[in-house]
């Protein structure tokens, strides 16, 4: 029996404690998610060596990244419109749009596997990886993608149990999918030496075990989202909803990796030292993206639902809640970050190369998170009432197109460590300008209500 609008208390809760009830799940699974992966890149760090590390770290990872993250904001679309039918309670749709998604998964794993594994080679060539970390980079990939059709399907089926305010069950998955990465990762890199490409492969596997949890907790749930296997399809007119929301937002996960890419290529021209310093600088860096995106999907999911039910009066209580965790949060990461910043990239690599220039750019790029804060609780916010193309647009052209100007007019043929790390904090501070400038005209708002209040 599903719960009823009474007892939702992301709708009727208080804000604050309810979002901390939310957030905290997604908290601890990103605390998971960072554990694998740090351990993943000392693994590979100290086992197989600095090539390895700069090749999965630097050069596979903006890779990636830029093939992700376009269908996991293409996703975020689905996200959006669930949370919006949960919170209004529309049976038939909700799980019109829980089947619609799960076809949306699969075909955008499909398709970043065909990519990945068939064109990996063709895009590091494109990116300048040097010779010595190639065939690192290269097994890494091809392998990592084979798994993507689950990965998908894990990530819209987590996204799923978030936006109807289920945060727990995604942390569970994430615990099950980590422990499992690390204990294959053990196996299949340490005792039986297959280097990058054991460590993609225990990805791919641990992925296909969390997918098989999400599918089946999915179907088993008593609640109106439940997902009915035998009657699988996807209804045209939600899928054109979700992409409306989603396309932007993968547009503006691109853009943005695509400006780390071309950050890469300039990095790679600096040597083995360099890349892997900056692949060292990322693990410690990835330690708050997940944690700022879990806000972002916080606010995202309270805005959605009480859009959804018309409680309006709970939107500036939400994003006035996000701030104040975001900032809290953001002060104690950059405090430690910038205490241990030498012990921290040591973590990875003992070079004392690496080390030095792993610690100048983390002491030049992590003390402006602040910055970043505006961004991903306003966005977050808009995105809930479905207004994705105007804050897409804004972190393109703050983010993304900037940093390629910069990096083309100032870097330009003699790029620099310091120099290439400036280049965030000067967009993120111009886009959060931007943000603010948008978000107290109002319009957007205003615009969502009239059109919701007209089609009732």
């Amino acid at each position: 029996m599903g719960t009823t609008v009474q007892n939702n208390k992301i709708v009727n809760g208080v804000v604050w404690k309810q979002m901390l009830l939310f957030f905290f799940p997604i908290f601890l699974g990103t605390l998971f998610q960072q554990l694998y992966s740090m351990i993943d890149a000392v693994i590979l760090g100290r086992f197989v060596g600095k090539e390895a590390l700069a090749a999965v770290g630097g050069t596979d990872l903006e890779v990636i990244n830029l093939l992700v993250n376009f269908f996991v904001g293409l996703s975020s679309g689905a996200s959006v419109v669930i949370s919006q039918h949960y919170g209004a309670r529309h049976r038939m749709a909700l799980r019109c749009a829980v089947c619609t998604a799960i076809v949306l998964a699969v075909v955008c794993g499909g398709l970043l596997t065909l990519v990945g594994v068939f064109g990996s080679p063709m895009i590091l060539r494109w990116i300048n990886t040097p010779d010595d970390i190639f065939h690192y980079a290269e097994d890494y990939m091809r392998f990592y993608f084979l798994g993507m059709i689950p990965s998908m399907i894990y990530n819209m089926g987590s996204g799923i149990f978030r936006a109807v305010g289920d945060a727990r069950r995604p942390l569970y998955f994430l615990a099950v999918c980590c422990v499992l990465n690390i204990v294959l990762d053990l196996l299949l890199v340490v005792v039986i030496p297959l280097g990058t490409a054991g460590a993609a492969i225990a990805t791919s596997i641990a992925q296909v075990i969390c997918a098989v949890l999400v599918l089946t907790s999915l179907c088993r749930t008593k609640d109106i989202f439940r997902l009915h296997m035998k009657r699988i399809y996807f209804q045209p007119s939600l899928l054109s909803h979700m992409l409306r929301i989603g396309l932007p937002a993968g547009v503006q996960s691109s853009m943005y990796s695509i400006s780390n890419v071309f950050i890469q290529a300039y990095i790679n021209g600096l040597g083995t030292d360099s890349i892997a310093a900056w692949a060292a600088f990322r693990k410690v860096d990835s330690v708050y993206w997940p944690i700022s995106s879990a806000l972002g999907i916080t606010v995202m999911t309270f805005v959605g639902q009480n859009f959804g039910a018309r409680r309006y009066d709970r939107l500036k209580s939400t994003i006035r809640t996000g701030f104040v965790l975001q900032f809290s949060i953001t002060a104690v990461i950059v405090a430690l970050m910038v205490l241990f910043r030498s012990p921290l990239i040591a973590i990875f690599n003992e070079d004392a190369a690496v080390r030095e220039i792993g610690g100048e750019i983390l002491l030049t790029i992590t003390p402006y998170y602040f910055l970043y804060i505006c961004i991903e609780i306003l966005s977050g916010a808009m995105r809930g009432v479905g207004e994705s193309l105007k804050p897409a647009l804004l972190t393109v052209g703050g983010i993304c197109a900037l940093r390629l100007v910069y990096l083309f007019v100032f870097v330009g043929d003699t790029p620099t460590n310091s120099g290439i790390a400036f280049s965030y904090p000067l967009t993120w501070g111009v886009t959060t300008v931007l943000f603010i400038i948008y978000y107290l005209r109002g319009r957007w708002l205003r615009q969502h209500i009239r059109q919701q209040q007209a089609s009732s």
